[in-house]
């Protein structure tokens, strides 16, 4: 896969919540961003593939759906298509990744959770009050799987360089 070698992670996090803002729901918003930002070579089926991830997975409540996102994009950077067992370096490394994602949400979003019915359970889902911070949380996950793929790849982070 061919992916872009300088990128901004602060533009990947901001247009992860413009995504948002503009009709998507987190996870496609995550996933488009990452998607468009890195100039990846997959078909926008990707951000279809998202979809029902989306408000802790089909509405479920369960995980947050910007960590899904997430989670579905460092798969496309780091997973695999063959068979190969649960030692397949491949996997095992995703999952490594993935792990330090999750932990790290739990910790950023100040809630010690990932679970989306407690990251808003003081907000009223009906009125679209939990919007803005599901935006946050979107534009959080987005530009950390960045600054994941950037480290991992050996990519160069244009936000560094204005530093």
């Amino acid at each position: 896969m061919n992916v872009k070698q300088e990128v901004s992670v602060k533009k990947i996090a901001k247009d992860a919540e413009e995504y948002y803002r503009g009709g998507y729901f987190c996870c496609e918003a995550v996933m488009a961003s990452v998607r468009d930002n890195f100039e990846l070579d997959v078909p926008k089926e990707v951000i279809a593939m998202s979809s029902g991830m989306a408000v802790g997975a089909g509405r479920s409540g369960c995980m947050c759906g910007a960590l899904n996102g997430g989670i579905l994009a460092l798969g496309l950077f780091f997973g695999r298509t063959e068979q190969n067992g649960p030692k397949d370096p491949k996997v095992v490394k995703c999952m490594e990744l993935v792990n330090e994602l999750h932990s790290w949400f739990k910790v950023a979003n100040k809630k010690n959770s990932v679970c989306c019915r407690v990251l808003t359970k003081e907000f009223d889902m009906g009125k679209g009050e939990h919007k803005e911070q599901c935006i946050y949380f979107t534009g959080l996950c987005a530009g950390k799987v960045a600054e994941i793929v950037v480290r991992e790849l050996g990519l160069t982070n244009l936000d560094e360089q204005e530093a």
